[in-house]
């Protein structure tokens, strides 16, 4: 599996991959990140963001087995996001998301000193993995926050 920067060519995949685990629990709400309208050209919208990145994991064959971004959530506060971790269902409990994550940490701690992330408390599998890196979950969603429908937020000293 190689992990790299998503290319134009991979956002449909990722959107899918986004999309279908968002639906799969009913999820497909408006404030989720399913409607986000950078969706369609992820490649482009993170190119154009400073500090900012998303990975890709990709098989030998060429196909998305997911990614995960970071994005910059308060330039002030040097607070960074971390943004549709997402892993595609047949791909999932191969520990993926741990490389994801360490990718993403990696290179959060190179521009900010906080990162933040908003979920649901129905993806379970998704939280554990936040627990496990140290992530502390607060009472509610920072000053600034795009997803409305999201239950739970996170926030993690880097």
């Amino acid at each position: 599996m190689q992990l790299r920067k998503i290319t134009p060519a991979d956002n449909l995949q990722v959107k899918a991959i986004i999309q279908q685990a968002l639906a799969a629990y009913h999820l497909n709400l408006p404030g989720t990140a399913y409607f986000d309208p950078q969706l369609d050209h992820l490649a482009e919208y993170y190119a154009q963001l400073p500090n900012s990145e998303y990975w890709v994991l990709v098989t030998a064959t060429g196909k998305i087995a997911g990614g995960a971004g970071i994005g910059m959530f308060n330039a002030d506060k040097k607070i960074a996001e971390l943004q549709k971790l997402y892993i595609a269902p047949e791909f999932r409990g191969q520990g993926l998301a741990h490389q994801l994550m360490r990718q993403t940490l990696d290179f959060a701690q190179q521009y900010y000193t906080q990162l933040y992330l908003e979920t649901f408390s129905i993806l379970e599998p998704a939280n554990q993995l936040y627990h496990k890196y140290n992530f502390q979950r607060l009472a509610a969603p920072l000053v600034g926050s795009e997803h409305s429908a999201c239950d739970v937020w996170y926030l993690r000293q880097l």
